[in-house]
């Protein structure tokens, strides 16, 4: 399960500023601990989150419990267990981080993405713009170091109008910092590169 971090946090500060009526409807998909659910429905907001781990969702439903606020909380992958519905706002914070190997394993699966960062990221892009009504909107954080512009490209493509609404620069965590060789090796990072960027995309599906 992945705690929470500078891209939820930068997310979270997106969350805030977004104009959503009180009453809209809601998914945080991959919500891991539930802090942006949690956030979300401190605004008053009908939050559904979702996550594929078993242990997320238990966490998300008892860190709802304390925190006092309603939550309805489904066990699956990304947008399997809400098919059908649509929501006024989505939210995800998915793995992005680039990686070695065949896939994630392990706890690693709640931040390995593939060699290129992209493995949950496309399929969001894919399925995403479904999910939103009319007006709807999807705010989405990951690393500049799996193609922002492509992510931008894909919704555009699906007709949302999509942009880039934060940056934050952010020292490498443990993650990064273990594989920063092979991330220079690959020529995601240049030789003084000692920063990771975190962007937050916002896409609406117009009226």
């Amino acid at each position: 399960m992945y705690a929470p971090q500078d891209d939820t946090r930068l997310l979270t500060g997106a969350l805030y500023d977004e104009p959503v009526p009180p009453g809209a409807d809601v998914l945080d998909v991959g919500t891991g601990s539930g802090a942006l659910a949690l956030a979300a429905a401190r605004r008053g907001l009908r939050v559904t989150a979702v996550d594929a781990s078993r242990r997320a969702v238990c966490a998300a439903r008892v860190n709802a419990l304390l925190a006092g606020v309603r939550l309805r909380v489904r066990h699956g992958h990304l947008f399997e267990p809400v098919r059908g519905e649509t929501f006024d706002l989505v939210l995800a914070n998915p793995p992005y981080v680039p990686a070695p190997g065949d896939g994630p394993r392990g706890a690693a699966r709640a931040w390995d993405a593939g060699r290129d960062g992209r493995l949950v990221l496309d399929e969001i892009c894919r399925e995403a713009p479904a999910m939103l009504r009319p007006g709807g909107v999807l705010l989405l954080v990951q690393s500049s170091l799996s193609a922002p512009d492509r992510t931008l490209g894909q919704l555009r493509a699906a007709g949302l109008k999509a942009a880039v609404t934060r940056r934050r620069r952010v020292e490498f965590g443990p993650v990064l910092r273990g594989r920063e060789r092979w991330l220079r090796e690959q020529g995601l990072l240049d030789a003084t590169e000692n920063k990771e960027e975190l962007v937050v995309v916002r896409a609406e599906l117009p009226v």
